[in-house]
């Protein structure tokens, strides 16, 4: 699976259409393609107040796990009417924490920033941002760069507050 994932994000970076992509395509158990097409919506659940604020998102939002191999866990949106977003968002968070809103990007949106999303089931229509820099031997240039691309992608991200 790892392979044929690396095939297909290799295919669509080189031949970006659906007719190429169609013999590498595999359905999830979500019932979504395991290749994310560059319009698709992504939305990154805000379970903290310090990840909006009035003017929008913030950096911090997209910030890579460093405890989950620097990825960052989005959530295929597609166009979905909002309630089914906060239904999603609402089973796949902990209990204890609070859902305040999402933050809303497109798939291209990222990979122009030279990241890779992934798609990552389960929970279905999981996914995860990956291939954020590294730098073993400079790890403030490495903060530094994740918070340019991190603020690069909030700055186009549309804000979704939960009523």
């Amino acid at each position: 699976m790892a392979l044929r994932h690396l095939i297909a994000t290799w295919f669509h970076s080189v031949f970006s259409t659906e007719s190429t992509q169609s013999w590498l395509m595999e359905i999830l158990q979500s019932g979504l393609s395991e290749i994310i097409a560059d319009s698709e919506d992504l939305a990154r659940f805000l379970m903290s107040s310090s990840q909006y604020n009035s003017i929008g998102v913030k950096p911090s939002a997209f910030l890579p796990n460093p405890n989950d191999d620097y990825t960052t866990s989005v959530y295929r949106q597609s166009g979905k009417p909002e309630s089914e977003l906060w239904e999603l968002g609402v089973e796949q968070m902990d209990s204890a924490r609070t859902l305040y809103g999402a933050a809303i990007v497109t798939a291209e949106l990222v990979r122009n920033e030279k990241l890779v999303v992934v798609a990552k089931e389960p929970p279905p229509k999981h996914a995860d941002i990956c291939n954020w820099p590294l730098d073993q031997f400079d790890p403030d240039l490495q903060k530094a760069r994740h918070k340019e691309i991190a603020l690069a992608i909030a700055s186009h991200a549309r804000l979704l507050l939960r009523q």
